[in-house]
This record gives C-alpha cells, sequence and structure tokens, in this order.
C-alpha cells in the first residue's frame, strides 16, 4: 500500500487530476445543501474535521518538522489564511447568493491569474501554454452558455460574485504562494495550514451561529461535511500541493480548467441531467486546450 501511494504521490497529473476530480465534488455537494447550511458554517467544520482526521497522522511529522514550522510560522499562517480560510469562505458565501453559472465563469479565471502572476515573478508561459489556456477557456465558456450566444449576451453578475472574485484571486495567491512553502512534510503543512483555517474562522462562525443562522444536524449536513473534509480537503489539498511541487504553479493551474468539465460529467451521471452536443464540444476543447498546454516538444525534453 506505501509503495502505491508513493508511485501515486510522484505522478503530478494524476494527483492534479484527483485534485480536479474531488473540487468537482465539492461543487456538487456545495450545491446540494445550499438551503440547508450557512457558509461559514459548512468551511468551518470542512476544516476543523478534516484537521482531526489528519492530526493522528501527522503527530510524528508535526514534532519533526517543530523547528522547520516555528522558524517560518508566518509563511504558514499567511498560507493558511488565504488558501483554506479565506477562499473557502469567499466561495460558500458567494454560492449562497449567485448562480452557479458565474462561479463556473469566474473560477475559471483563476488558471490566467496563477499564470499571470507567475511571469510577473520571472516564469514566463510559452507560447503552447497561451494558446492551450486559450482553448480550454473557450470550451469552459461553450459548456457554461451552452454554446448559445444570447446566453452569453444576457450573462450579468449579482452580488455573490464579488465574493467568489475575491476567492479566486486569493486562491491564485495561494497557489504561487507555494513556491515559498517551507521544507516540512506533506502532513505536517496541511495540518498546520488546516488549523489555522479553522481557528481564524471561528470568530466568524460564532458569529453567524449567534445572528440565528446555526449548523442543523441534518443527515444531509452532516454527510456533506464528511465528504468535504475528506476528499476536497485533506487528499486534494495533498494532490494540489504535491502537483504544484512537481510542476510549478503555472502548469498545475492550467488543470484546473477540467474542474467544470467534471462537474458537468457528475452532474449527468449522478443527477440524470441530459448530454447535450454541446457538452461534447466543449470537453474536446478543455482536454486539448490542457493536454497542448502541458505538452512538451521532443527537443525540449
Amino acid at each position: 500500500m506505501r509503495a502505491l501511494v508513493q508511485w501515486i504521490f510522484n505522478r503530478p497529473y494524476l494527483l492534479l487530476f484527483l485534485t480536479a476530480l474531488f473540487w468537482s465534488g465539492n461543487a456538487i455537494v456545495g450545491r446540494a445543501v445550499i438551503d440547508t447550511m450557512p457558509p461559514i458554517g459548512l468551511a468551518f467544520w470542512r476544516w476543523f474535521l478534516a484537521f482531526l482526521i489528519v492530526l493522528p497522522f501527522a503527530i510524528r511529522p508535526l514534532m519533526a518538522d517543530a523547528q522547520v514550522l516555528k522558524a517560518y510560522w508566518l509563511r504558514i499562517v499567511v498560507l493558511g489564511l488565504l488558501g483554506i480560510s479565506t477562499f473557502n469562505a469567499c466561495l460558500y458565501i458567494g454560492l449562497h447568493s449567485t448562480q452557479a453559472i458565474n462561479s463556473g465563469v469566474l473560477q475559471s479565471v483563476m488558471p490566467m491569474l496563477i499564470v499571470g502572476m507567475t511571469a510577473l515573478l520571472g516564469e514566463r508561459p510559452t507560447a503552447r501554454q497561451l494558446v492551450g489556456i486559450v482553448v480550454a477557456l473557450v470550451g469552459v465558456f461553450v459548456m457554461l452558455f451552452r454554446a448559445d450566444p444570447a446566453l452569453m449576451a444576457a450573462f450579468s453578475f449579482n452580488p455573490g460574485d464579488v465574493w467568489i472574485l475575491a476567492g479566486v484571486v486569493v486562491y491564485a495567491v495561494y497557489s504561487v504562494g507555494l513556491r515559498w512553502r517551507p521544507q516540512l512534510n506533506p502532513l505536517s503543512f496541511v495540518a498546520a495550514t488546516f488549523a489555522v483555517g479553522w481557528l481564524s474562522m471561528l470568530p466568524l462562525y460564532i458569529t453567524e451561529t449567534m445572528n440565528g443562522d446555526p449548523v442543523t444536524l441534518l443527515p444531509i449536513n452532516l454527510a456533506a461535511i464528511g465528504y468535504v473534509a475528506i476528499f476536497p480537503s485533506l487528499v486534494a489539498y495533498l494532490c494540489f500541493n504535491r502537483g504544484v511541487e512537481l510542476l510549478g504553479a503555472s502548469r498545475a493551474g492550467i488543470t484546473l480548467y477540467l474542474v467544470p468539465m467534471i462537474v458537468s460529467l457528475l452532474a449527468i451521471l449522478l443527477l440524470g441531467e441530459p448530454f447535450h452536443l454541446y457538452h461534447a464540444a466543449g470537453m474536446a476543447l478543455i482536454l486539448g486546450g490542457v493536454g497542448f498546454a502541458e505538452s512538451r516538444r521532443k527537443d525540449q525534453q
């Protein structure tokens, strides 16, 4: 089993596909409980439970990395605030007051932001990456707007879009900021950042509860918290952080275009939504764009 985990941990594209898969499930679950779970409550219990799950496995690594954690505590706190608490709070708050299509459009900007930020730091994108980004982005828009220009023309922003856009910018900064992550065991890093995430959300969660919006112990809510704590949180963050470590933020960020494609597939398979030609066209463009951007000419290898 350990050999299998090690093998997976050295396969960046498999890791990033798993990231996209589990984050897509997060979008489905988030929509399913939008009427029964307050946004901060969902985010708080997601990260608190994820921290409790990882802690038994992370105790030894945390003890071994104690000196590094002490020396670089500020970086850990900043990354935890960005990638754990702020991004997820913004996303869940935004989903409560905007449409799913708006969320998809705004989140599709994230790979471009990551590439742009890394370019400012000297990691210039290749022509293949830029072409691949454009092709994949067109694929996202084909799926979101059903290849209908009238839908695109009727697109309008909602109040929740500001929250989602803020979250997208924050997560792009987190992705790029991973280059300054201290040399830690992966379990130490996620445990430390998860702790920062849920602790920083605690005052907001208490305020939300006292204002009359508590988390209710409905079966659907408990199931949602369990799923988002394990897969989109613990497993996906381990996979994404490692993928960025192996490929760099700009190349890893491009694979995030797989998320809207997988969300559509899950909606078709799990929710019974019909499959249309625009789904096929959009998926082909996304896969083609990501594949082209990530490919390397033989003379460059």
